[in-house]
């Protein structure tokens, strides 16, 4: 049997691990003990009794203050209490992701994926997911500021048109810095404004951009585009640095993609993923076959591979193939057995690196099939080169005023000091950011737009494939869309809802043929939230141009160490780091929240004495370490998007900002750095680690096979669910649910582990959030966890992952022991926490073999200590009047989203029809990206859960405890050789 492990202290020494986390755990209830010290169990009791006296007097002799405000004519479309929904557009950090928003009572309150689109389908990302927070942000702007001050827009726009005018008689220029935009109608917009004022430089800007592969395919093809990559269609994907599932171009749309391609509950063929990279990402987590190698090491291997391929096609190779860090023989010759069916991809901004990877398709047939041109992705647009000239342009006195929109180049730059400098004595400065940011606080003026679910807007994410975006709330402040500011300064009084419609009508509504109207096409559009026109057949001629050159540029490695820039699954580029839901939310490979840290190899670290916690210094700047499996020797991953200064109560000051050891070579912005100064220092910086919070104490949770072995046997791996079902001898009298019986299913194959389920529960239910403090203590509250399991040799380890929920036992081990019944089991299945009636034995939690269950210590909301989300009526606005807000003293777990499951049985209802299968969908199920989880009815023989359950891969968590869950577990299939 495999041996699965969750820290590296866990696999050399188990049994010291149970005891010291045990001892961890004891001290941590004795310090808490101690802080209260002072007051012995009678003094406790006495304080108590008259507390609970006194509150009996007060609550008898003085009604609570109730705030309520009636309909005096109630509009048509809203009911107290009844939510509707509405089709939207979500674009931020270059993340597109067509929606459908909630609203209650005039607050949108959950965020869902548009299962009407063509791109991205339903299914989310954690960034999408927290997007609804920040709608409810105290750290957005109330109105329009000069200098700080506020200021009416009627002065603002006065001063702003006139400093524009005086601008473009003087010569000098205005950069327009925007971020990539995917709206259509925004691009012409601009372009107007262009023609009024012709000194204008509209310029885009990405924090992370695509330069590499944008310009790779202006060589290739003639055209700076990026690919549509079919991650569904590829039998073998091999990537280089591209984390597709994580954070790379489009990571919801490829999460769907590469799931469908394993979906063994579909077909019975999958495909095999290999990832060469340096640091364990969460794509590299999932791939069949890992090389860890060092990012200097990858325009030789791929000069390497394109010279096997070569030779296999008769084709003479490259001269100075050079020593392989790595035997692709294997590999080669696997694509070349699946020319055409084949999907070759890199994460460098090395356009080199890209020409290579260009010249590999081609070879192998692959555009056209796992590649295709006809509806390129159009959300990073930004060349780095062109903002390197913008900087001498701005260093040089050339441009005397910029606008930015959607950027912070001032934290996310290299050169970020340089530019903040001289954006403070520019004649003109303007932002459009709705909230306290670094480049915004040396702007002069501040022309705050609105969040996006207060705006109206349209989207192009693809050639072809368009989408909405529309209001779900009045604007909470006094705000303004960027569209409206520059339309007006260029002297067009036009409100941009009425200036959208008549883009549409006169663009798109003539392409389409379905509708005769305009009003009925704008209608339709505006509820599915999408639109799509046929795609445009246009193949592009190959060319070689720059490849000898990238063929000529294939070297050794760099000696020394290597510093990997990585994204963060959570943050992204950092633009929402006051977002404390991200903050909290683990990353996916190494369980810490609320800081950035430096991954380190075990090797190293065992050599020097290095573990977690340890801080070392990286070109003189302090980072905590994590050591991390799987890391490539000599080479250290950072994630970007922390140490932000001007963000915000929740993120300002949380981790180290990295961007400023960003190299930059011929203006291109490179995401690793090689000769780095590494130093180990005495210090110790705590970090937030919930890998260790949840120990199966060995027990064969994580079952998993090889694929050749699960065609010829479709229980291989499982042989143990099996063995348990025969021995099912029970003294509990045998539980009959006449009516539904909810269950849900989880397919490890599926699972790609990226923690979106785990932002999903908490929007929907209210779920608080706790700090690093209480994180550390082991309290964190989330309802769902993913736990990641590690097995083979830490140097180069295998990865599982796990959603564990409560698991709704049919004998529930925590119902037996609540001495108040407050766990009571209802006869639909469900495993029920009455709120009102626990008194907070946590006699529940113990006796939960899963870990499941969580337990208010302090009460989180309206709580000066926990100011994160919920302290002001702004933060509360979020939170979901279907759901109780639990108080201290509270246990709290999943409950399947119970409020959904009554919603949908009264619609039912109402409608005099029996429930459709999949019609109740969870938050977690709802919102996956790879559709890894099925919830439904158990008694109904023809639902898909049912289905699923009498799978042969199914089986159960602890299943020899006999606790009957009604969650089931698909085992994990690798397409490896051995299993």
């Amino acid at each position: 049997m495999k041996s699965y492990w969750r820290s590296l202290e866990e696999r050399q020494n188990p049994e010291q691990f149970k005891i010291d986390d045990a001892r961890a755990e004891i001290d941590q209830k004795r310090d808490l003990m101690k802080k209260d010290a002072g007051s012995s169990r009678r003094d406790f009791l006495k304080t108590f009794g008259f507390s609970i006296a006194g509150a009996a007097v007060v609550a008898s002799c003085k009604k609570p203050v109730e705030k309520a405000i009636p309909f005096l004519v109630k509009p048509e479309e809203v009911t107290p209490g009844m939510a509707n929904y509405y089709a939207s557009t979500y674009f931020e950090g270059n993340e597109y992701c067509s929606i459908l928003v909630k609203v209650c009572d005039g607050r949108p309150i959950k965020i869902e994926g548009n299962d009407l689109s063509p791109v991205t389908r339903q299914g989310t990302s954690a960034r999408v997911q927290a997007s609804l927070l920040n709608l409810y942000d105290d750290a957005r702007f109330r109105g329009p500021q000069k200098n700080g001050e506020p200021l009416p827009w009627t002065k603002i726009d006065a001063e702003i048109t006139e400093s524009l005018q005086q601008l473009d008689t003087s010569g000098k220029k205005v950069v327009l810095l925007t971020s990539s935009v995917i709206s259509p109608s925004t691009r012409t917009i601009i372009e107007a404004f262009q023609k009024v004022y012709p000194r204008v430089w509209w310029l885009r800007y990405d924090a992370v951009s695509a330069t590499g592969i944008l310009k790779a395919n202006q060589l290739s093809f003639g055209k700076a585009v990026i690919p549509d990559y079919h991650f569904d269609r590829a039998k073998v994907i091999v990537s280089f640095g591209a984390d597709f599932l994580g954070t790379w171009l489009a990571p919801v749309e490829y999460a769907k993609k590469y799931a469908q391609g394993r979906d063994l509950t579909r077909q019975a063929e999958m495909s095999r993923h290999y990832q060469f990279e340096a640091g364990l990402s969460l794509t590299g987590a999932n791939a069949d076959v890992r090389f860890p190698v060092k990012p200097s090491e990858e325009l030789l291997l791929l000069k390497q591979l394109y010279n096997r391929l070569c030779l296999s096609g008769g084709l003479p190779p490259a001269a100075g193939d050079g020593q392989s860090p790595v035997d692709l023989t294997a590999l080669a010759e696997e694509l070349t057995r699946h020319a055409g069916e084949a999907l070759v991809v890199s994460g460098s901004n090395d356009y080199r690196l890209q020409l290579l990877v260009n010249a590999i398709n081609h070879l192998l047939g692959n555009y056209g099939k796992t590649i295709t041109f006809d509806r390129p992705l159009l959300t990073r647009q930004a060349s780095d080169e062109e903002f390197a000239l913008f900087l001498t342009a701005l260093a040089a006195g050339e441009v005397g005023g910029v606008i930015c929109h959607g950027v912070n180049p001032v934290y996310d730059h290299p050169e970020g000091e340089k530019i903040a400098a001289l954006l403070k004595n520019l004649p003109l400065s303007v932002s459009f950011s709705d909230r306290i940011e670094e480049t915004t606080a040396v702007c002069t003026y501040v022309c705050p737009e609105p969040h996006y679910l207060e705006s109206w807007g349209d989207a192009e994410p693809k050639t072809g494939s368009f989408s909405l975006m529309q209001p779900a709330i009045r604007r909470l402040f006094d705000s303004r869309q960027p569209q409206e500011s520059l339309m007006k300064w260029a002297g067009q009084e036009v409100n941009y809802y009425e200036y959208l419609r008549q883009y549409w009508e006169k663009e798109l509504f003539p392409k389409q043929s379905l509708f005769d109207g305009f009003r009925q096409f704008w209608n339709d559009t505006l509820q599915k939230g999408v639109f799509e026109l046929p795609a445009a057949s246009s193949p592009l001629a190959w060319s070689e141009a720059g490849l000898t050159e990238a063929l000529e540029a294939a070297g050794p490695a760099s000696q020394g160490w290597e510093l990997v820039l990585t994204e963060s699954v959570a943050l992204g580029n950092g633009k929402f780091a006051n977002n404390p839901w991200l903050q909290e939310l683990p990353d996916p490979v190494a369980k810490i929240s609320w800081d950035n840290f430096a991954s380190v190899p075990v090797k190293w670290a065992e050599e020097n004495g290095v573990t977690n916690e340890s801080v070392i210094t990286i070109n003189g700047l302090e980072l905590p370490v994590f050591v991390q499996p799987g890391q490539a020797p000599q080479t250290i991953s950072v994630a970007l998007g922390y140490g932000r200064t001007v963000a915000g109560k929740v993120g300002d000051n949380l981790g180290v900002n990295l961007y400023p050891l960003q190299p930059v070579e011929n203006g291109v912005r490179k995401f690793f750095l090689t000769g780095v100064n590494v130093e180990l220092t005495s210090k110790r910086y705590p970090l937030a680690i919930s890998q260790t919070h949840h120990s199966m104490e060995g027990r064969p949770i994580v079952r998993e096979t090889a694929f050749g072995a699960w065609k010829v046997n479709p229980a291989a791996g499982n042989e143990l669910h099996a063995i348990h079902e025969s021995k099912m001898v029970t003294l509990y009298e045998k539980k009959e649910f006449k009516g539904h019986h909810w269950g849900m299913a989880v397919d490890l194959n599926a699972c790609i582990g990226c923690g979106n389920c785990a932002i999903s529960c908490p929007a929907e239910n209210n779920i608080q959030v706790v700090g690093k403090e209480q994180v550390r203590n082991r309290r964190i509250m989330h309802w769902i966890r993913i736990d990641r399991y590690f097995s083979e040799q830490p140097e180069n380890p295998r990865v599982s992952f796990q959603p564990v929920m409560c698991q709704h036992c049919d004998n529930a081990p925590c119902e037996n022991v609540c001495p108040v019944a407050a766990t009571p089991h209802s006869d639909e299945g469900l495993n029920q926490m009455a709120y009102n009636r626990c008194v907070g034995t946590r006699y529940c939690i113990n006796n939960c073999p899963y870990r499941v269950r969580r337990f208010n210590w302090f009460q989180f909301v309206n709580n000066e200590k926990f100011d994160y989300a919920s302290n002001s009526d702004l933060g509360r606005m979020v939170l979901n009047p279907d759901v109780t807000v639990r108080s201290r003293g509270v246990v709290e777990k999943c409950s399947f989203c119970v409020q959904r499951i009554q919603d949908k049985k009264q619609l039912a209802k109402i409608e005099g029809r029996p429930l459709r299968d999949g019609e109740i969908q969870p938050a977690c199920v709802q919102s996956c990206p790879s559709n890894a989880l099925v919830f439904g009815d158990m008694n109904d023989p023809e639902s898909k859960i049912s289905k699923l359950m009498a799978d042969p891969r199914n089986y159960h968590l602890l299943e020899e405890l006999h606790t009957l869950p009604s969650v089931g577990y698909l085992t994990k299939v690798r397409n490896v050789a051995e299993s």
